[in-house]
Parts: C-alpha cells; sequence; structure tokens
C-alpha cells in the first residue's frame, strides 16, 4: 500500500507542472481509487482536472464517485458536458451514474445524456431518474446477469458469457420468464453439479427475496440485513424483473441517512459537512439555537411568575438545573428508544399502545427511585420538608411526563411521514425543560401555601 506523504506529493505536482504525462500516469497507477480521491485534496482544481483527463475512464469514473459531493461539484462545473459524459457517465455502472446526474441541474443533465454513445444506457439513466431517489427504484442499477427458465444450461451459459462482458462484478444470475417477471435465482453449485439440465427451472432456486420499485431504502436494508444478501433484485407492480440494488450502495445510502438523523438529533436542520463555508455552517445551526433561545425565554417568564416563592424561600432555585436536566434526559433515553425501533424495524405501529404501556411501567419504577433517593438526601441535608417534599413530587411527575411524551413524540412524528430522529434532539429537551419548570413552581407554589396554612 502506498502511503501518500508530503514527498509523494510534491513529487506529482512537480510532474504535472512538467506535463510529463507518462510520469504522472505511473505515479498514480498503483493507487486505489479511494487514495486518488484522498489524493486530489491535496491538489488543486487545475492540477486534478489534469489528472482525470490523463486517466481511463472507468477509473477516473470511480475516482469521481469516491469525491466529496462539494469537490465534486467544482470539478464538474469545470468540464465541458461532453467530457462528463465520455470520461465518466460512460464507463459508470447506471446506479453510479444516476447518483451523478441527481447532482446536477437539468440542462446539464439533458445535455451529458445527449452525449452518451450508448442509446441503451441513456435511456436506463432517464428511466431511474423518474424514481425518487429515497426509493428503491432510485437506488437500483440495471447490470445484471438474467437468463430465461426455459432454457438449457448450456445455452444459459453461453448468454451469461454475453452478459458478463459488460459487468464489473456478477452477485447473482436472476431468472425470468417469457414476461420478464422473475423467477427464481441460479445457485452457481448448479451449474457445476448439473451441467446438461434441459431447463433450468428445474433446478433454480424459486421465490427468490425481491423488493418492490416502491419500497423505502429502508426497507431494503432491513431486508438485505434479514437475509444476509449481498445484492436485492427490484420488480414492478406486476413482478417484472427491472434491476438490482447491491449492498454497497445500501449501506452508503444508510450511512448518509444516520449522519442526517444524527445531525437532526443534534439540532442541525440541514446536511453541512466541516468543509462547508461559515455561512452554510451558520445556516445549518441558527434555527434550533433561536428556538433553544425562545425557550430559555420562556424558562425565565414562567420563573419570574413565580418570584416570590423564590423571594420566601430561596433554596427552592437551587434545584431548578436538577429538574430541567432530568427530564431532559428521560425524554432523549425514552425518544432515542423508539426511533432505534422505527430504524431497525422492531417497533410496529400497531403495538403503539403496548409500548405507552410498557414505558409507562418503567417511568414509574424510575421516578420512584430518583425521587427516593433525592428526598432522602434532601431530609438529612437540607432540613426544609417543603422544599423537600416539592422537589421529590416534581421529580417524579417530571420523569413520568417526560418518559411518556418521548414515547410519544416519535411515534406521532413517525405516521405523519415526519423523520422521527427529530425528536431526541433539542425538541424534546426544550419542551420538558418548559413543562418541567411548570411542574416543579406549581407543586412548591401548592405545598407553600398548604405549609402556610
Amino acid at each position: 500500500m502506498i502511503q501518500l506523504t508530503k514527498e509523494y506529493v510534491e513529487t506529482l505536482k512537480k510532474v504535472i507542472e512538467e506535463k510529463d504525462d507518462k510520469q504522472a500516469i505511473a505515479i498514480i497507477k498503483d493507487l486505489y481509487p479511494a487514495d486518488i480521491a484522498e489524493l486530489y485534496k491535496e491538489l488543486n482544481l487545475d492540477e486534478a482536472i489534469y489528472l482525470y483527463l490523463l486517466m481511463d475512464g472507468e477509473k477516473a469514473a470511480d475516482v469521481l464517485m469516491e469525491l466529496e459531493e462539494e469537490e465534486r461539484h467544482k470539478l464538474l462545473k469545470e468540464l465541458p458536458t461532453e467530457v462528463i459524459a465520455r470520461q465518466f457517465v460512460d464507463n459508470m455502472e447506471t446506479d453510479d451514474a444516476v447518483d451523478l446526474m441527481r447532482e446536477l441541474d437539468e440542462d446539464t443533465q439533458e445535455e451529458i445524456l445527449s452525449h452518451i454513445e450508448d442509446v441503451e444506457q441513456a435511456g436506463d439513466i432517464v428511466d431511474l431518474l423518474k424514481y425518487d431517489e429515497d426509493t428503491a427504484g432510485g437506488l437500483m442499477g440495471t447490470e445484471m446477469i438474467v437468463v430465461n427458465e426455459n432454457w438449457s444450461m448450456p445455452q444459459c451459459i453461453d448468454e451469461m458469457r454475453k452478459q458478463a462482458e459488460e459487468m464489473d462484478e456478477i452477485y447473482y444470475v436472476y431468472v425470468v420468464d417469457d414476461d420478464e417477471r422473475l423467477k427464481g435465482v441460479l445457485p452457481l453449485k448448479k451449474m457445476i453439479t448439473s451441467p446438461s439440465v434441459s431447463k433450468i427451472q428445474h433446478v433454480m432456486q424459486k421465490d427468490p427475496i425481491a423488493v418492490r420499485d416502491s419500497e423505502s431504502i429502508e426497507e431494503v436494508g432491513q431486508r438485505i440485513e434479514k437475509y444476509d444478501l449481498v445484492a436485492l433484485p427490484v420488480i414492478d407492480s406486476i413482478g417484472r424483473l427491472i434491476g438490482r440494488i447491491t449492498i454497497d450502495d445500501v449501506m452508503d445510502e444508510i450511512r448518509e441517512q444516520h449522519e442526517r438523523d444524527y445531525q437532526l438529533a443534534s439540532g442541525i436542520s440541514q446536511d453541512v459537512e466541516t468543509s462547508d463555508n461559515v455561512f452554510e455552517q451558520t445556516v445549518a445551526r441558527l434555527p434550533w439555537l433561536l428556538i433553544g433561545m425562545i425557550g430559555g425565554i420562556t424558562n425565565s417568564v414562567i420563573l419570574g411568575g413565580f418570584e416570590a416563592g423564590f423571594a420566601s424561600n430561596p433554596k427552592m432555585a437551587l434545584f431548578i438545573p436538577l429538574i430541567g436536566g432530568t427530564g431532559g434526559n428521560v425524554g432523549i433515553q425514552s425518544s432515542a428508544i423508539v426511533v432505534q425501533g422505527i430504524a431497525n424495524n422492531s417497533f410496529k405501529q400497531n403495538k403503539s399502545f403496548t409500548q405507552v404501556l410498557k414505558e409507562s411501567v418503567v417511568s414509574l419504577i424510575n421516578a420512584s427511585i430518583i425521587s427516593m433517593v433525592v428526598f432522602v438526601y434532601n431530609f438529612f441535608t437540607l432540613g426544609d420538608p417543603v422544599v423537600t417534599a416539592s422537589v421529590s413530587l416534581s421529580l417524579f411527575a417530571v420523569v413520568v411526563f417526560a418518559s411518556i411524551f418521548g414515547t410519544l413524540v416519535p411515534m406521532t412524528l413517525n405516521r405523519f411521514r415526519i423523520d422521527p430522529a427529530l425528536a431526541t434532539g433539542p425538541f424534546i429537551t426544550i419542551t420538558n425543560d418548559i413543562i418541567g419548570m411548570l411542574i416543579y413552581m406549581t407543586i412548591s407554589t401548592l405545598l407553600m401555601k398548604a405549609a402556610l396554612g
């Protein structure tokens, strides 16, 4: 494995400056596409374009897809559409080509499509662009080995050889009927052990696991994980085989989705990278900060309404962080469990009541233990029975409320097709802070009035 040292990069830069094509190719020829993409971070745009135009089309296409989206945009913006079509798209599998095309505006897409030499490939790309990018149809590629169930094994093998010439990787051999409907998968073992079978329908694996083109990426990922597949056939509404999805494509999409969910849970309203400029990062982060500020002001207003209570018993103020922090933590725990269940498909919408009931029992146990511990501590250290009782009762009520609220919010968001990851972020924390303060102040006021007679 070649190390991309400072000396290595400087040598390459010098060769590029001298326009020594042969030496430049020799330097990078043993690098993997991912390594070349990493190397590009050390080059300026002109140097990167120079290297791209030297590489063979297949390697150039692989390197392009390894680049960060922002770097890819910069590069594509400087290249003619004809070069993009011939150097990159022509050498990509259809799923990668569609991913690339989605990043470009419609006019540029049309220009690139007009330069693609393979009319069939261009047609496949146009068809795939019609799908929503978050569905199986938007993620699939059309490169696959397909044979007819009525073919003999020798005929099948001959046809497979022809189809394999245009493919980089072969995952499965799919079997269809005369109407192109998916009927089975042909195992490699059967090709070896049944070389002269009259019809492959007799040896194929019937009823293969498949996914419809309209199903979501989450459902595709769950299917691949459940059945330990490396590729999954995609069928249309009447069962015709129209494409396949590979595990690496699914993992890339799920990773990006998890990154978006993590950012959403952290209060970042849109996808940002460390390389994004100050304006982009500010726009992504400011909305929830402003909402949090409004929540803080609301808390201040609530506390201001109980100013007389603090004046008569200042010890009450000592427990404001405890009430707010506990409510926020409990709410995030509860919502995180539901969000995780939704993500891995272990949570079923028709069992919502069971989940709420289970969470209620857990919250009652947690609330009892937490409030009892605080009660004992305050009883021996505080010397104020009113504050001791109000803090314990408030903690009990806040923990129960935050648990149930944290469970219901992601369920509700999921029902209305809103990303439930929103429920594990500032939304839960801010809401629980406000409700927690209202509970604490209300209970404290009532107990103080009762103590005063």
